[in-house]
């Protein structure tokens, strides 16, 4: 990431004709929002003095308490490629306060950076990589997204087979010159699902980079006369999109998850770390797989992860630790989607990561073999749980861990319930086209 200045931005926005900032932050539902402004109050927005109202944003401030500032993160200043070149649009993420000078509670980013103030109290510095899969679906003739596609396409196929090819090169290149790191991009199993993959940054960096990735690959989908959707699973009879999140912890710049001596070439700090994440898991997976539809991509027979177990050997658990060992040894967590708030997921993984390290849990033993393989009577006896089958088991497992809400904070961690809970209320009364099928004539 580039390191700018006050000074080195006005000068940036002179000299190469930006005309309009975007002013971006996300709400506690992972939306990114924006104020636009014209060149002439960047001054101001440089000396946080930009208000809005944050009563009008789903999840944030009471109406008596609606005045909210956004700081920007001068680092975090980019043009968009795929806006105007004469007039050019930029951005700057920003962070969002109260009006008596201190962070929101409740703006996600500050969370994740109260996360990360944690890790650094211990000595770590929390890194990140995630896995980011998504869908190109066509449009209809009104400019509607569907869930049509002539892609028949499979895992690591090319063109011409691969109909998104044109669209997903790109991607790549728009986001390679706004800063990104791409590694690898390749069609995905199911038909029209695609991943790129960025590299691996420290957290905050990682979660903006996610917001970015999320805005470039629609805009530039949409160039292309299709949907892009990061709908988990959109869907039936098919694999959904999953974003593993691939962690580790760092200490003065060595990977403190790797033990050349340790079992399987992992430290104590990792298996604690194992163990943290596997003790809070119910509670974690109401953020990483935050929509009803979450749910439905996390069931057995579509490659997503079921049951709580973890293997330095195979893919079926939940938690998978990846061959390469040293600077490279992390954990990867699978049950992620990329519907989820990157602040929010990467904030809880880490502080459930963390109390496993700071109260030396051990997991359980490594699940070696293929759990789906696996009876019922046999995983009961190597102690293998499910995860929560519904949006409203995980929340309910959300509320009842105290450690994650105290770290949420009651408020936020109360609006955030309460609006799971209503949409699961919502979606429960709904009838569905299946139980018509299903039902109607039989009975």
């Amino acid at each position: 990431m580039a390191h700018y200045t006050r000074e080195d931005i006005i000068k940036f926005v002179e000299e190469n004709d930006v005309e309009f900032i975007r002013l971006q932050f996300t709400d506690i539902f992972g939306i990114l929002k924006n104020v636009a402004i014209p060149k002439s109050q960047l001054n101001k927005a440089l000396d946080n003095q930009m208000m809005f109202d944050g009563s009008s944003i789903d999840g944030f401030a009471r109406i008596e308490e609606s005045d909210m500032y956004l700081r920007p993160d001068l680092d975090s200043f980019v043009v968009f490629p795929w806006r105007p070149q004469t007039g050019k649009v930029a951005r700057l993420i920003c962070d969002v306060y109260k009006t008596d000078g201190t962070p929101f509670e409740g703006d996600p980013r500050h969370l994740l950076k109260k996360a990360v103030a944690k890790a650094a109290e211990m000595g770590y510095t929390f890194n990140v990589g995630p896995e980011c899969e998504f869908f190109l679906f066509n449009m209809d003739e009104n400019g509607a997204p569907t869930t049509d596609s002539m892609d028949r396409a499979g895992y690591f196929d090319l063109g011409p087979n691969d109909l998104g090819e044109n669209a997903r090169r790109d991607i790549v290149l728009t986001l390679e010159d706004m800063g990104f790191e791409i590694e690898a991009s390749h069609h995905e199993c199911a038909p029209a699902q695609h991943e790129i993959d960025f590299k691996y940054g420290e957290a905050i960096k990682t979660a903006d980079s996610i917001m970015t990735f999320k805005l470039a690959v629609k805009t530039i989908a949409q160039r292309h006369g299709l949907h892009a959707t990061f709908m988990p699973k959109p869907k039936e009879n098919m694999c959904g999109s999953g974003m593993h999140i691939n962690m580790s912890l760092e200490k003065d710049g060595v990977n403190v998850f790797a033990d050349e001596n340790g079992e399987n070439g992992l430290s104590r700090e990792a298996y604690h770390f194992i163990a943290g994440l596997m003790e809070h898991v119910n509670a974690i997976t109401a953020i990483t797989n935050p929509l009803v539809n979450s749910y439905k991509r996390l069931v057995p027979g579509y490659e997503a992860p079921v049951y709580i177990a973890w293997s330095a050997k195979n893919r079926s658990p939940l938690i998978r630790i990846p061959a390469s060992r040293g600077k490279g040894t992390r954990v990867e967590l699978r049950c992620p989607d990329p519907s989820a708030n990157p602040y929010f997921a990467l904030a809880v993984c880490l502080m459930a990561g963390l109390d496993g390290i700071e109260r030396k849990l051990e997991p359980c033993n490594s699940v070696d073999v293929n759990i789906y393989e696996l009876t019922k009577k046999q995983k009961k006896e190597l102690g293998i749980e499910s995860l929560p089958e519904t949006l409203y088991d995980a929340v309910k497992a959300l509320e009842k861990d105290s450690y994650l809400v105290d770290f949420l904070g009651e408020e936020t961690a109360e609006k955030y319930i309460d609006a799971k809970k209503k949409e699961w209320k919502e979606y429960k009364i709904k009838v569905s086209q299946w139980e018509i099928d299903e039902y109607l004539y039989k009975f």
